[in-house]
């Protein structure tokens, strides 16, 4: 209970202290140390500041569990590893829904709220196709094409992800209410904002940086010169992870923001096979059939020659024994993981799992 709460009171701090506080995490310092670095470095005329935010911690803990929401502290086992390494990853994140959608390996659909018929067409039909070749969606619950990507999502029983600019349980906008309601069932609507936070024009474009965070890529669909979308595709850029864009029409200016990313070498994006193609899938679809664990041949797979049993490795270590960049290395974790060959442990590390026989 003291680690929870000493991660909450982390996520209390202003966001410029994540940066900070990220690095020392993934150094395996715990978060009551990195707590008081913080208070001693910028808060020394406050001495009672450490026990307001725990106060305000154990509040939101409280009305967590009120509300049936679970509380991921970057040391939980289902911290998505994904987030784990974006410069500023959140402390903690507030789940409605179910937690284990987290580790699915994941693509960001977003675009403009006031989005044509075209763009909420498109972005319905991507994601209905992504969902059926075992991908989440991400988006942002906004109106317009993200909310035509959760809805593309669930036509199936796909798995949809929401990432929210408010507390979970203050859904904005109101009118999906219920559309929240059904990405639950099989996904999660999240945020790093503690329950009862209200929707602020800031919080948006920060929450962008956890949308393209937990994919493995972002597809942008109608956006403008100005649109939020571009902050999205820009973070996803910053975090290494591939930018598609989906054309439109040339006359109505609505679009001008995707096409320059299409200029500055986005992939164009005209069927869901083109993204599966971006992330290797649809040659792995083609495979043979034999153990991807081991290469078909008794060897050992490389990454799991880079992990050993009982000893937990981070992405980073693991990227360095691998030779491969982490963008590179979270497909393929997230598949041993599936497989069962590895497991994960708190704080984004991975150990092997040596099965009998």
């Amino acid at each position: 209970m003291t680690d929870l709460l000493e991660f909450v009171a982390l996520s209390l701090l202003p966001s410029w202290c994540w940066l900070r506080s990220a690095d020392w995490l993934r150094a395996k310092e715990p978060a009551a140390r990195v707590l008081a670095r913080l208070l001693a470095d910028h808060w020394t005329d406050d001495p009672k500041q450490h026990a307001t935010l725990r106060s305000r911690a154990e509040a939101a803990i409280r009305r967590a569990a009120a509300g049936g929401i679970a509380v991921v502290p970057w040391s939980h086992p289902a911290y998505p590893v994904a987030l784990t390494t974006i410069a500023d990853p959140p402390p903690v994140l507030w789940v409605r829904g179910r937690v284990e959608s987290l580790a699915l390996p994941a693509v960001a659909i977003v675009g403009s709220r006031a989005g044509s018929p075209y763009a909420l067409s498109v972005a319905e039909r991507l994601a209905t196709d992504l969902t059926a070749a075992g991908l989440v969606v991400v988006s942002g619950l906004a109106r317009g094409v993200d909310s035509a990507a959760h809805r593309g999502a669930l036509v199936d029983a796909g798995t949809t992800i929401a990432v929210l600019g408010s507390g979970v349980d203050v859904i904005y906008p109101s009118e999906h209410t219920a559309l929240a309601r059904d990405i639950e069932k099989d996904g999660a609507v999240l945020s790093e904002l503690v329950p009862g936070t209200p929707p602020h024009a800031g919080f948006f474009p920060r929450r962008n940086r956890i949308i393209s965070g937990l994919a493995r890529a972002v597809v942008v669909i109608e956006a403008g010169e100005k649109s939020g979308s571009l902050i999205t595709a820009r973070c996803a850029l910053e975090q290494g992870r591939d930018v598609l864009a989906v054309p439109g029409n040339v006359l109505s200016g609505r679009n001008r923001g995707a096409h320059a990313l299409l200029r500055d070498g986005a992939k164009i994006v005209e069927s869901a096979n083109d993204i599966l193609e971006e992330l290797g899938m649809l040659v792995a679809s083609r495979g043979s059939g034999g153990s991807r664990g081991s290469g078909g041949s008794g060897q050992l797979d490389p990454i799991l020659a880079c992990l050993t049993p009982g000893e937990p490795s981070d992405l980073d270590e693991i990227a360095e024994r691998s030779g491969l960049s982490t963008a590179r290395l979270l497909p393929r974790l997230f598949e041993l993981e599936l497989q069962g060959a590895i497991a994960r442990a708190g704080g984004g590390r991975f150990l092997r799992v040596d099965r009998p026989g």
